[in-house]
């Protein structure tokens, strides 16, 4: 298929299959749907017409290979130049084999399971039909009062970045064409969705370019590198103009700086929506705006579809505009081959053969097992199977362990903690009661859960958030968990026995109440289909935790934002321990967190010996190769991951204190000792300046690694250009 067919087909459509082209509905508008396919209230309070519906562009949220391909047979049959459908849905973190939430796949570091569970997704998602996912989300994040933290990987530029890559990957392989397993990836929110004030959804974001420029973009940049096809608009403002009509952010910024020729498809209702944000006085303007920023595919809104045709003929916007919308659209279809074969690799047998298959639900349990964190352990864990344990808590058989945007995940498949830990444990051994529901309880539930932690040797309490406490629209302003639970942690924690608790949560957490009246504090996230088999084996030891935090646990919501990578103040405090009135700080709490970026224990234990550099000062042509030996020194095998960070200690801006600039994840037996090396190079000391310049400056640094973002060694350098 070449441009100039392409160009041809453009050039042979009307005014109206242009603005329809570039519209975007749900599947149960389109004939061939199951659910409907007629014109029904929403298409008619949207002003949806059949002739519209016929020249649609493409279509949201449908799934199953039968229903897409009768859907695209039928529309096929209607459209008058037989252009296919593309078809798009949220397919976040696994399709039916649903991986944990994406901040728990932060948490893992590990980057070749990143890429596997995208490309299992994907795979499960393109035999159903689809040929686009809304993946990866890259916002940056650090409010987790903010429910969509967990569709994030985390604080971190550099980390998020790393996923993004590693995602990208995944979803998209090598050759959308031929390769009929992978969908195109959808890179977002953009730009800095993850910042809205107060945490709150869909609010204001409020920062300078020189912010958004050095924290929130690179990782939309790094999956843009790394060929994400798709980019979706978010629903925020920048610089007091939403993203969706913001010409500075998408015409200039993303097509011309970053050189972006992909697809740039709105969130859902989101045009509209700029006149609800006060800078579009109805549909026609906000359609204007949308496509003068460069905004390819509307979402769920009608704007295009009834005005871009009268904006061109009345002289207000160049056809162009709609033109090189069109063509962009129409090539992403061509990389999917879909005018060869529309169908693409929709295919009802490998539907049955591929979904949930055994290999895609190991992967899911790997993954998780590398993915919960351990936070806390003095010597309840690992359990032993002799014991009698008690199970105790909301989530002990609950199957709402898949998270909010679990595609087509089914509660019915999930193995749920009780499950899990049957796996393992003679059945005489393990007693369970529910002990109260996630939100409330009654006193015959707790006397039963008292009941038979009193028979046991240790208790494992299973608490958390449901899935619908977090997620989109799931700002909270408390997030402790809620008093029921807190109440039955201190009823239990009276018993006086070794307790363990295990968290499922979408969000980072305030945990006073529960970690300072267990022993042992497993995170487990929400951590998908085989989440409560893979719990199961990190708490009676048959896998180590691994995973460190990708996202600081604040101390109290009174802090937060709350990251690692904060700037100094004039008057810094001095120590944690030491107490002065006139510096930055909290007069009531510490301004550290309760746990910080970067963190997670294990069942064995690491030492690192001394940092080395290979010289003390870099230059252009000779980088610092800086490395340092970790040894297992515990009794079992473990994986440690290595973290290195900087600080400019004198910048033109302010710098914080603490960058990550690299990290490996190592596997070492009881006794291995191996080197880690990590080269540093001057692009990696440059930021943005005040004139928004990307350089570094001459002068004094820190290299630091350790195994968490505050538990660290460091060596000065410097650098000479």
């Amino acid at each position: 298929m070449t441009d100039n067919f392409l160009e041809d087909l453009l050039n042979q459509m009307t005014l109206e299959e242009k603005a329809a082209q570039l519209t975007q509905v749900v599947g149960s508008f389109m004939k061939g749907s199951s659910t409907s396919g007629e014109i029904t209230g929403p298409m008619e309070e949207m002003g949806i017409t059949e002739a519209m519906i016929e020249n649609a562009g493409s279509v949201l949220g449908t799934t199953g290979a039968a229903e897409i391909k009768e859907i695209q047979r039928q529309h096929l049959d209607k459209n008058r130049l037989g252009i296919p459908l593309l078809f798009m849905a949220d397919v976040i973190h696994g399709y039916r084999t649903i991986f944990p939430i994406p901040l728990a796949i932060g948490s893992s570091w590990d980057l070749k399971l990143a890429e596997e569970s995208a490309a299992i997704a994907a795979i499960e998602a393109a035999v159903s039909g689809l040929q686009v996912t809304f993946a990866p989300m890259v916002d940056i994040v650090r409010d987790p009062r903010w429910g969509r933290v967990m569709e994030s990987t985390g604080e971190d530029a550099y980390l998020n970045g790393e996923f993004a890559k590693a995602q990208v990957k995944g979803y998209q392989g090598k050759d959308l064409k031929n390769d009929l397993t992978r969908v195109a990836a959808t890179v977002k929110h953009f730009a800095a969705y993850g910042v809205p004030e107060g945490g709150r959804e869909y609010n204001t974001v409020n920062m300078s370019e020189r912010e958004l420029r050095e924290t929130y973009l690179p990782a939309y940049k790094a999956a843009i590198d790394a060929g994400s096809e798709l980019v979706m608009t978010s629903f925020n403002t920048i610089d007091g103009i939403p993203a969706t009509g913001n010409k500075e952010l998408m015409r200039d910024l993303l097509r011309g700086e970053w050189k972006f020729d992909g697809v740039v498809i709105s969130d859902w209702n989101a045009v509209r929506e700029l006149i609800f944000h006060g800078v579009a006085e109805d549909d026609r303007e906000a359609a204007f705006k949308a496509i003068n920023a460069s905004v390819d595919i509307e979402m769920m809104s009608s704007a295009y579809v009834n005005h871009l045709q009268a904006l061109v003929e009345e002289g207000v916007i160049d056809v162009e505009l709609i033109n090189e919308s069109v063509l962009r659209v129409l090539k992403l279809k061509e990389k999917l081959g879909l005018f060869e074969n529309p169908y693409r690799g929709a295919d009802e047998q490998l539907e049955k053969e591929v979904i949930l298959s055994d290999s895609h639900r190991q992967t899911a349990r790997e993954l998780a097992t590398k993915s919960c964190v351990l936070l806390k352990n003095g010597s309840a864990l690992p359990l032993k199977k002799e014991q009698k344990i008690a199970l105790i808590g909301p989530f002990a058989g609950n199957k709402d362990i898949l998270g909010s945007w679990s595609a087509l995940g089914s509660k019915e498949d999930a193995i749920t903690l009780s499950d899990g830990m049957r796996m393992q444990l003679d059945g005489e051994n393990l007693l369970i009661a529910e002990g109260c529901a996630i939100e409330n309880g009654t006193e015959l539930e707790l006397h039963h859960a008292l009941e038979i932690a009193n028979q046991a040797d240790v208790i494992v309490l299973a608490l958390g958030e449901s899935s619908d406490m977090s997620g989109e629209g799931g700002s909270r302003s408390n997030i402790k968990l809620p008093q029921i639970q807190l109440d039955l942690v201190e009823k239990i924690a009276a018993l006086n026995k070794p307790t363990v608790a295990v968290i499922f949560n979408g969000r980072p957490l305030d945990l006073h109440g529960v970690v300072d009246k267990v022993d042992a504090v497993l995170e487990a996230w929400f951590p998908g289909t085989e989440g409560g088999a893979a719990i199961a084996d990190l708490l009676f030891g048959v896998a180590n935790p691994s995973g460190k935090l990708s996202m600081s646990f604040p101390y109290s919501v009174g802090q937060v934002p709350v990251y690692y990578n904060q700037f100094n103040t004039g008057r810094p405090q001095v120590a944690p321990d030491v107490r002065e009135r006139y510096v930055s700080q909290y007069l009531d709490i510490p301004n550290e967190p309760l746990f910080p970026f970067g963190f997670g224990l294990s069942y064995t234990t690491f030492s690192y010996s001394e940092m080395k550099l290979s010289h003390d000062v870099m230059t252009l042509d000779e980088p610092l190769k800086i490395s340092v030996s970790v040894k297992n020194t515990g009794d079992v095998a473990g994986d440690e991951v290595v973290q290195l960070y900087i600080r400019d200690i004198s910048g033109e801006i302010v710098r914080p204190l603490k960058e990550l600039k690299g990290f490996e994840k190592v596997s070492l037996k009881p006794g291995e000792e191996k080197e880690i090396s990590f080269t540093l190079t001057e692009e990696q000391l440059r930021y943005h300046h005040k004139d928004l310049t990307f350089t570094s400056d001459n002068g004094e640094f820190i290299a630091f690694i350790g195994t968490n973002s505050s538990d660290v060694q460091s060596v000065p350098f410097r650098l000479e250009k």
